[in-house]
């Protein structure tokens, strides 16, 4: 099989798909699935898999050793940390057959990061710019923003697009950024009031 235009795959990595931007990279030991979708600019590490039925957006990160199984949509900008596995089935029994009917989808919105070794129960959503530190098992809805730790992952403060964590009052100390709620009770982020030299 030859690998789509403008893609580089590893001589001992597998792309099975012919649904693959430009510029994507896929090392070895890599399987990218045929049926899944990965978008331009992705980075797909050492032993990560894509399943089919799959959707990663542009410029996602996919460290070694990520699980992304069918029915799971991440967006743009979105980095998997080394280790990190999404679920698609929450009563897998190997006796039991089910279509991809049966299984629940999981969507990452744009800008998440994801730590090492994170696990992603399926049915959530986790908002754009949010981020689970290392080890959390995310199992419900993560908003906009947040920043979440733990077994199972809570709310412990929030973040900018940026990365940083947010001051009390929600602006960012790195470059500016004022953060507020919206009527929903969304966190939402203005442009920056200053550059992250101070001037």
């Amino acid at each position: 099989m030859a690998d789509p235009a403008g893609v580089r795959v590893h001589p001992l990595g597998l792309c099975e798909s012919d649904d693959v931007g430009p510029g994507t990279r896929v090392w070895a030991w890599a399987h990218v699935m045929p049926g899944a979708r990965v978008g331009a600019d992705c980075n797909v590490c050492d032993h990560a898999y894509v399943e089919g039925g799959a959707r990663l957006g542009d410029r996602v990160t996919v460290k070694n050793g990520v699980m992304v199984f069918a029915g799971v949509d991440i967006g743009d900008d979105v980095f998997l940390g080394p280790g990190v596995v999404f679920t698609n089935d929450l009563r897998p029994r190997a006796h039991v057959k089910k279509g991809a009917e049966s299984l629940l989808p999981t969507v990452v919105e744009d800008g998440v990061t994801l730590g090492a070794g994170a696990v992603v129960v399926c049915g959530t959503r986790i908002g754009r710019h949010a981020f689970a530190a290392a080890g959390s098992v995310v199992t419900r809805d993560v908003p906009a923003h947040a920043f979440v730790a733990g077994n199972p992952a809570r709310v412990r403060g929030w973040v900018c697009s940026c990365g940083e964590r947010l001051d009390d009052d929600l602006t960012c100390p790195a470059c500016g950024r004022a953060h507020h709620r919206s009527v929903a009770g969304v966190l939402d982020e203005a442009a920056p009031l200053r550059t992250a030299s101070g001037a």
